[in-house]
């Protein structure tokens, strides 16, 4: 059971669309920060603000846990003491660390990709999320790695919950008496969270897909007993299973909506990309073609679509002759 006064919710300013993100401290047996904001220096002054408010300073931080991997999340990893334990899952560790060959190799995969998704070149040479290293996160690895069912005995032993979907090291944190769970960027109040495409880690052979992942994340989550989820962006959920319901209609939805537009003619990816998101997708590529990518991944994994290699090597979504006649 977690005492609520001893949790602690941190305001953050970040340099996304979001504005904010939220970190925690929790008074456990370890201080703990779930969480650090992007490596920038309006957010270490915040958080060192925000800190002293409540009586303490930097360096009295004794454990960090990430949610995922994302420089929101991660970013400040570089600020704490040498000794700090630092716990997240360990798909976060190469996004971490941004060792050369891991960043070649994340930007060959977009490029790759994104010719195959037919994404025209002039669109293609702007796609690289990795150029150089990630922009506002860190170069500081964990120190222990966290898996699904471990329990964290100097944090009132929450569970571990591994909920890949917005990213594939994601985690969410469930402390079991009482209901009170941290769940970064699984779900938020206000908006969905973008499934985003990665490379496969660890000798995969297929890329991992992530609003595959994300739904069965969601589903599992409506299924706990959870009285209040603290989010990573936005106020905590206290109705988790009537959010899930929403936002899991809300993507079907959707993928109805790019179901019938596949059904007029055969689409790439990038031209439905185009119809989906019309007035934002050539400066939110990334993004918006993840979003696409997740949209077909989920309709292919029903049966609805399949894909066919055309001559030129670009890749093309088409209806299954039996989804059309059902």
């Amino acid at each position: 059971m977690i005492p609520t006064n001893k949790i602690h919710s941190i305001t953050l300013p970040v340099p996304y669309a979001m504005k904010t993100v939220n970190v925690f401290l929790v008074e456990g047996d370890l201080l703990t920060l779930i969480d650090t904001g992007t490596n920038t220096t309006d957010t270490l002054d915040a958080l060192k603000s925000n800190l002293k408010n409540i009586g303490y300073n930097l360096e009295d931080i004794e454990q960090v846990i990430l949610t995922h991997h994302h420089p929101d999340h991660s970013g400040l990893l570089e600020v704490f003491k040498d000794d700090v334990l630092i716990l997240g899952h360990e798909r976060n560790i190469p996004f971490l660390t941004q060792e050369k060959p891991f960043l070649d190799f994340y930007n060959e995969f977009f490029i790759e990709n994104a010719i195959k998704f037919g994404v025209p070149t002039k669109f293609v040479e702007k796609m690289p999320r990795t150029a150089k290293k990630i922009p506002f996160s860190c170069s500081r690895s964990l120190t222990h790695v966290i898996d699904e069912g471990d329990s964290l005995e100097s944090l009132f032993n929450v569970k571990v919950l591994h909920t890949p979907g917005h990213a594939t090291s994601h985690i969410a944190l469930l402390s079991e008496s009482d209901g009170i769970a941290f769940g970064g960027d699984l779900l938020l109040d206000k908006v969905s969270s973008n499934p985003i495409l990665e490379p496969p880690l660890n000798g995969e052979i297929e890329r991992p897909k992530p609003l595959i992942q994300y739904n069965q994340s969601l589903q599992r989550i409506a299924e706990l007993s959870i009285s209040k989820l603290y989010t990573g962006h936005g106020e905590p959920v206290t109705d988790v299973k009537g959010l899930v319901e929403i936002r899991l209609e809300k993507q079907k939805a959707r993928s109805e909506k790019v179901f019938e537009m596949i059904k007029q003619k055969p689409l790439t990816a990038f031209e439905v990309c185009q119809l989906l998101f019309p007035k934002i997708y050539e400066v939110q590529l990334s993004l918006t073609i993840s979003e696409t990518i997740g949209q077909l991944d989920y309709l292919e994994n029903l049966g609805f679509i399949r894909l066919n290699e055309r001559n030129d090597g670009i890749l093309e979504y088409k209806t299954n002759e039996h989804s059309v006649s059902n």
